[in-house]
């Protein structure tokens, strides 16, 4: 399997990658972001195999052709049964119904208590087995808005050959997610605090990636969401959760909370590999982006407004970059110019036959802080059953969908992360304090380790450059 980027000029000689460069690289080197050539396909024979089988099979058999030959079988089963076996659900990420038609996918159960354990434990074993294998050395930079960098740092603590480097946003993260970051012993995890949101922080890593002298002179890679190999690992989750509600059999709709639009468009990878998907559903909080270009096809940034469900506090969706690259027939001339427009104009307005096509598949809702609450609470008071605030705008969204009649059921809600990662939030909402499991119990008697820089790209490339150039 090649890839290429979502902003290719075959005129300037841009040629597709491997999947192993891709894996390497993060970003394209100019600036877009990496795609398959093509979508491989699952009959629904092969999905009906699925019942019952490990999480950790499943994502092997999703896994394979996009990989190609950068892994044997051998390799790629065991970096997925390495990355799984840390999880403390014997499903890895189990369903519970919360209504008639209802259902919640938990997707917490990994060792830094949110959704992007599920890609990141698998990433980590293929960049160790890619880098073992070419002798090589590699930079990891990530932004985060609370629950990526965790991830990657549990993920890629101690790995030989990788030195980590995670910007957050200072002051604009819960206290626990700071921490499951901050307290890593390790000596290749770097976390650097930035007075800013996490659009400035994405920033900075996109600026770094545009640098070539730079990235050749540290190796750089990257983990956030616009890494090809986080998308098409959270697509396997979407296969569990539809083969256990009756797929493909029947089609199951999914809503998820949204910031940076990377884990829902791994479902609308699921849907494009032969998955039978009713709708996709985008939830987002007061920071409603995505929600707004979906209803009128304008997407201009506005001010990020801090919430309690900060992962989403997002203003620059970047995985929608990839949406609009298949919706407009992977025309990368197209998404170069709309790329071009939000950096110079600040923002771009879709055409007429791009809205009509998206909607097709994916509808939108939003949640301001009041109606997070409430769904906090009555979760709590109706079922005795805690989401964290993100989770609670995932339920928000699917009961206005559901009352407009955008979105039939079964519906099933993402849960990104255990309520013990916002307990002020669950706690202001519901009265109770949601406990962190035992492993954590000793999180807050932890010493942190945090380095602050300057919001700007040269003072975190000279950060980074003490570090790692020789």
């Amino acid at each position: 399997m090649d890839y290429i980027s979502t902003r290719h000029d075959p005129d300037a000689g841009h040629r597709p990658v491997s999947f192993e460069a891709a894996l390497l690289a993060g970003l394209a080197p100019d600036g877009g972001l990496y795609m398959p050539v093509s979508w491989p396909q699952l009959a629904p024979a092969d999905i009906a195999q699925m019942a019952g089988q490990p999480f950790a099979a499943v994502a092997q058999r999703v896994l394979a052709p996009f990989c190609g030959d950068t892994f044997t079988g051998d390799e790629l089963a065991k970096i997925c049964d390495t990355a799984f076996a840390s999880f403390t659900h014997p499903a890895t990420t189990p369903l519970v119904q919360v209504d008639d038609e209802d259902w919640v996918l938990e997707l917490f159960h990994g060792p830094t208590l949110a959704f992007k354990d599920v890609a990141m434990q698998v990433l980590g074993g293929m960049f160790e087995t890619v880098l073992s294998r070419r002798q090589e050395k590699l930079t990891i930079v990530g932004a985060t808005s609370g629950d990526t960098g965790g991830a990657a740092i549990e993920a890629l603590k101690d790995r030989q050959g990788i030195e980590v480097f995670i910007l957050h946003p200072e002051g604009r993260i819960s206290a626990v997610q700071r921490r499951i970051m901050t307290t890593c012993p390790a000596s290749n995890i770097h976390n650097i605090a930035i007075e800013g949101t996490f659009d400035d922080c994405q920033a900075i890593v996109k600026a770094m990636f545009a640098d070539q002298d730079f990235v050749g002179t540290v190796n750089l890679g990257g983990v956030n969401s616009i890494n090809w190999a986080r998308i098409m690992v959270q697509a396997v989750y979407y296969f569990t959760a539809a083969v256990a509600l009756g797929a493909p059999h029947r089609a199951i709709s999914f809503v998820v909370p949204t910031g940076n639009f990377g884990d829902i468009f791994a479902g609308f990878v699921a849907h494009k590999m032969g998955l039978p998907v009713g709708k996709l559903g985008v939830a987002t909080n007061q920071n409603n982006i995505v929600h707004r270009v979906l209803a009128t096809g304008d997407y201009y940034p506005d001010t990020v407004t801090p919430t309690a469900s900060p992962s989403m506090d997002i203003q620059v969706a970047s995985n929608f970059e990839r949406l609009l690259y298949e919706e407009a027939d992977r025309d990368g001339a197209y998404v170069r110019n709309v790329m071009e427009s939000l950096r110079a104009d600040g923002g771009f307005t879709l055409r007429d036959d791009l809205v009509t096509a998206i909607g097709q598949r994916i509808v939108s809702a939003d949640a301001n802080e009041a109606e997070t609450n409430d769904a906090m609470a009555s979760h709590q008071q109706a079922i005795n059953y805690a989401i964290d605030p993100h989770t609670a705008v995932g339920r928000v969204a699917a009961r206005k969908l559901r009352a407009r009649g955008q979105m039939t059921r079964p519906i099933v809600t993402l849960a990104t992360a255990h309520p013990a990662k916002f307990p002020e939030a669950v706690s202001a909402a519901t009265g109770l304090h949601p406990g962190l499991p035992a492993g954590m119990a000793d999180l807050f008697d932890r010493a942190e380790t945090i380095h602050r820089c300057d919001n700007n790209t040269n003072a975190v490339k000279d950060f980074i450059r003490t570090r790692v150039v020789q």
